[in-house]
């Protein structure tokens, strides 16, 4: 039994003919294939590290994988849809082999890399560009028919990290949600996910506002992504290191689950199955 304070929509998404529940919300484990990411690159980009983290995931509770071939932290490498795809190699393939019950989600803001990741298997594209980068995304998206992570961010790949001051951040982000959805949806699209680009262009003011007022992003007509993990607007103003905020993290975990967030995208995929077993338990 939840508590009075948790707010419950009912959503499923169409992953390539496998209809997937978010009643329960799901823990989406990152998977960075990149030698620059901002707190593990260079980790896990070869097959063999990639497979055992992958394996990792699952265990600890995690239902969905998100590969990323590029880093997008602020002054990344920027790279072409051939290297994503050469960087992913038979990741993708192999991980779909080993755990077939896995759902893999790819980050990518390229309509090309969307089709080799089609092509290899995968089940939802995570396009933080909100199709801005790749003029041809939507309509690749459409052709796969896969549901499609809707990220909030400035309109183009130098400006992404820019700070913007915004007048009412949560108003703001929806009506960039209301116009892209309704794109969106103009090309067949419908299984949608709502991602309001937490470390994207944003003040530490905002982004605690955005926590605050999540039940209110997209109106609950479609379910919400939330990507705080290891972000610089938690760690940064307690002085703290990205790898040093994982009780912080988890309280801000436990405050958006209560407002009715479907899917958690994070590095630590154990700590945060253990504060959605809380959530569901109804002990908080």
């Amino acid at each position: 039994m939840k508590n009075h304070l948790s707010i419950i929509n009912y959503h499923s998404l169409n992953c390539n003919g496998r209809l997937v529940d978010l009643n329960s919300p799901k823990i989406m484990g990152i998977l960075n294939l990149t030698p620059d990411s901002f707190s593990d690159g260079g980790k896990f980009n070869n097959e063999k590290s990639a497979l055992q983290q992958a394996e990792k995931i699952l265990k600890d509770g995690g239902e969905m994988i998100d590969i990323g071939p590029q880093s997008t932290r602020p002054n990344a490498e920027f790279l072409s849809s051939d290297e994503e795809i050469r960087r992913i190699g038979n990741v993708i393939n192999e991980i779909k082999k080993e755990f077939p019950e896995a759902l893999v989600s790819l980050d990518t803001f390229y309509a090309e890399t969307v089709k080799f990741g089609f092509n290899e298997g995968i089940d939802l594209v995570n396009d933080i560009s909100g199709g801005q980068f790749d003029e041809k995304m939507f309509d690749m998206v459409a052709e796969t028919k896969l549901p499609y992570i809707l990220m909030h961010v400035n309109p183009s790949y130098e400006t992404m990290h820019d700070k913007v001051n915004f007048d009412d951040i949560t108003l703001n982000v929806n009506q960039y949600f209301a116009k892209k959805t309704n794109e969106l949806l103009q090309k067949g699209i419908k299984d949608i996910i709502l991602d309001p680009g937490f470390g994207f262009g944003k003040s530490v003011e905002d982004q605690m506002k955005m926590i605050n007022e999540t039940q209110f992003l997209g109106f609950g007509k479609y379910p919400v992504l939330i990507g705080i993990s290891r972000k610089s607007f938690i760690y940064k103003p307690l002085g703290k290191s990205p790898l040093d905020i994982n009780e912080e993290t988890q309280k801000l975990h436990l405050q958006i689950l209560k407002q009715g967030a479907k899917i958690l995208r994070v590095h630590d995929v154990l700590e945060a199955k253990k504060t959605l077993m809380e959530w569901e338990s109804g002990r908080v």
